[in-house]
């Protein structure tokens, strides 16, 4: 009797135990990713991949800068690109369709001796005038402040308003790339991200071999995943070897500079991504930029989380500089994220960071709104889907702002150009 309950006792035991930490973890997240794998298959099909919706002739008449009238008399006369036409006649352009029409209207501008209209239709920057690459980095290290929603919102507003970018996604948990289409653990094997070509290595490769186009025409993309945490592993490795004579390549905050500076001819714009810490990638990132946006959502505690972070990145920039990182923004500016105007206590802090910060917070604050979470859902953006997924007075706000804080964050890189 008393051997039977012993063992009853330990197969009990045995039968509760629970299995390995890290073997539960790695099950959890292999069965994620075969479901954001059947996901992603039946939302984009046939090669799982994603794809940007065409656009009615009002919306690309708006994104070029003319009349919706003007571009029916083009295509009436079978000038420039034409678009396709659906039921009851209505025309529709791919963005290609439109950047082609941008070129074409341009070269029109240009014929006729009008080059700032050229330049209003093609916004692209002149080299040859000093216009360097912006590199706008968008960085808070509290999560939830709308930083990567931010970064993927204004790249694709600066592509559809016919600038060159590149979307850098410097953040392991990679959202940005998922943003993009991406499943990280399945699309992107080693060596596929901006760790690729700041390693300290001789596996370090070229970024033009790493950079991989979109489905938006003339917004490209190096994506990222959990192997940029290696930057932090290794990096006071390098500084170890550098310091007894055996590492000569450049310091750890002139390597996305360095990296960015090979490919730099072919954008107008970069926009980085960064993680939600201020590490050793955080710092390389700021120190490549030009300009900074740092979000933040109005709540008592997150104004305060981004004290400790300015702080913070004060004390280790001016370290940075003093080791001879070269630190001047064009424009460092603050963007209220999630911002509800029917909540007083928000609008209390946005008041009170306005009183200290005066025009370096962005006028424009992006609001919080369920067309932005509900096209999240879809892995989509704002600028993917389209009115007739919503009412259109929901969509119609969520768009008005986004391009709100969009068309001032532009207009701040064509200031920084002297235009």
């Amino acid at each position: 009797m008393a051997s039977m309950t012993q063992d009853n006792l330990a197969q009990k035991n045995t039968a509760s135990t629970p299995p390995a930490a890290d073997l539960a973890i790695a099950a959890d997240a292999r069965a994620l990713s075969e479901q954001l794998k059947a996901m992603r298959e039946r939302l984009f099909p046939p090669a799982s991949m994603k794809t940007l919706r065409a656009f009615s002739s009002g919306e690309a008449a708006k994104l070029i800068g003319v009349s919706d009238g003007y571009l029916r008399q083009l295509s009436l006369a079978g000038e420039g690109p034409q678009p396709e036409t659906g039921a009851g006649g209505r025309r529709f352009y791919s963005l290609s369709d439109i950047n082609a029409l941008r070129e074409y209207l341009a070269e029109q501008a240009l014929a006729k001796g009008n080059a700032a209209k050229a330049r209003a239709y093609l916004p692209r920057r002149d080299a040859a005038a000093g216009e360097h690459v912006q590199v706008i980095s968008v960085t808070n290290f509290k999560g939830g402040s709308g930083k990567t929603t931010s970064a993927v919102h204004l790249a694709q507003y600066l592509a559809l308003t016919g600038h060159r970018v590149l979307a850098v996604d410097l953040d392991p948990q990679a959202s940005l790339s998922a943003l993009f289409g991406y499943q990280p653990e399945l699309d992107l094997t080693g060596n596929d991200t901006l760790y690729g070509a700041i390693r300290y290595d001789e596996d370090q490769r070229p970024l033009s071999e790493i950079i991989r186009k979109t489905y938006f025409p003339g917004l490209d993309l190096v994506p990222g995943n959990i192997e940029l945490q290696e930057f932090e592993h290794v990096t006071p490795q390098a500084l170890a070897r550098r310091q007894s004579g055996q590492d000569a390549g450049p310091l750890f905050f002139a390597r996305i500079q360095a990296a960015l500076s090979t490919v730099e001819d072919d954008y107008d714009v970069v926009v980085i991504d960064c993680p939600p810490q201020l590490g050793y990638l955080t710092l390389s990132a700021l120190c490549a930029s030009t300009s900074v946006i740092v979000t933040v959502h109005p709540q008592m505690l997150d104004v305060a989380s981004m004290n400790q972070f300015l702080f913070m990145t004060s004390d280790l920039l001016s370290v940075v500089r003093e080791a001879g990182g070269t630190l001047n923004f064009d424009f460092l500016r603050y963007l209220v994220t999630r911002f509800e105007p029917n909540d007083g206590p928000q609008a209390q802090i946005v008041g009170f960071m306005r009183s200290l910060f005066g025009d370096r917070v962005l006028t424009a604050p992006m609001l919080k709104s369920t067309a932005v979470s509900d096209a999240g859902l879809t892995k989509q953006t704002l600028y993917e889907v389209g009115r007739e997924n919503f009412t259109r007075a929901t969509y119609d706000r969520a768009v008005e702002a986004m391009n709100a804080v969009n068309g001032e964050i532009a207009a701040l890189i064509h200031e920084a150009w002297r235009r």
